[in-house]
């Protein structure tokens, strides 16, 4: 198969129906074969019913229901675990995202061998209070921390050659930064191209101002987790043997302090009357405790199972993948 098409949504059903014709036209002109894998995220109009029709007449579509409402990350992370294509597209059902740019997006991941192409919306429609503004800052930490030269790392419509989506991990609020994640795992080669954003026509936006704190602590997460995740004990050991080296250097020339100043028999406090006694002591101890935090955090990392972020109330035209519990 060529291409997968994922795409997630919520509250959508007056755009899927458009949606679909218009990836239809864009696949059958350039002789794609091509899926679309739905993944409704908990919807509570007819975004289902009018999938589940869609799927009946065209076996092309498949689906995903949630039990409940998980989140972009977690509907991305099922998909993933589904896709069968050679290059996987995602992009948001809210006919923002032009399926017109699918063909060349494919073509970047074939010919010019990229693992990862990411849309760049550079002319957009949206508030530039409530959604321009904290997407700038966004990229321009995004960029500062993770070294790719990306403009907009949150543009849902991406392409992938399929080792990446099966290699990476989508949870959380991840889906913003991607490309990090993809080059955290070893896929380097990320390209960017300018794509055409579409004025929301139907519903309203889902950011608030959750998401966008949401956002930054996921960023710093990131980048604590490609530098410690695998081993917390290279920084936590650090720490620990910096405080402890700290409080036992200053424990001891206090301790020689007191005894020098009793062979000269000079005047002395006691040494539970220094502050600096304390101050030596509360290092010494919290240097205990991160070196404690460093092995039990490198024991969780050897005995902990990945729990099931998700549950998946029904599917149509899947076999139900290692992502999440079916309630069927």
């Amino acid at each position: 198969m060529d291409i997968s098409i994922v795409v997630p949504l919520l509250n959508e059903e007056e755009s899927i129906q458009e949606l679909y014709d218009w990836i239809a036209r864009v696949m059958r002109s350039n002789h794609f074969s091509y899926e679309i894998i739905f993944v409704d995220d908990g919807s509570e109009d007819g975004s289902w019913e009018l999938i589940s029709e869609l799927s009946r007449n065209h076996p092309e579509v498949k689906a995903l229901k949630f039990h409940l409402n998980y989140g972009k990350s977690q509907a991305l992370n099922a998909a993933f675990k589904e896709v069968n294509g050679d290059v996987v597209i995602t992009m948001d059902a809210d006919l923002q995202d032009n399926p017109e740019e699918i063909p060349e997006l494919v073509r970047m991941i074939r010919e010019e061998n990229y693992d990862l192409v990411s849309g760049w919306k550079k002319k957009r429609y949206d508030s530039k209070l409530r959604k321009n503004l904290p997407s700038k800052l966004f990229n321009a930490a995004a960029r500062k921390t993770s070294g790719l030269k990306l403009h907009d790392f949150n543009c849902g419509l991406k392409a992938y050659k399929i080792e990446v989506v099966k290699n990476v991990d989508v949870y959380g609020e991840m889906h913003r930064y991607i490309p990090v994640l993809a080059k955290n795992a070893g896929f380097s080669k990320i390209g960017e191209k300018v794509v055409q954003h579409q004025a929301r026509k139907y519903g309203t936006t889902k950011f608030g101002m959750d998401r966008f704190i949401n956002g930054f602590l996921d960023l710093i997460t990131i980048n604590f987790l490609a530098r410690f995740g695998k081993r917390p004990m290279h920084l936590f050991g650090l720490l620990g043997t910096l405080m402890f080296v700290l409080g036992f250097a200053a424990s001891l020339y206090i301790g020689v302090m007191k005894l020098l100043k009793l062979y000269w028999q000079e005047p002395a406090i006691l040494v539970t009357d220094n502050p600096w006694f304390y101050i030596a002591l509360s290092c010494m101890i919290i240097g205990s405790q991160f070196f404690l935090a460093g092995f039990l955090g490198e024991l969780i990392l050897r005995s902990k199972e990945k729990p099931n972020r998700y549950k998946i109330r029904e599917t149509l035209n899947l076999s139900l993948g290692a992502g999440g519990k079916s309630l069927k």
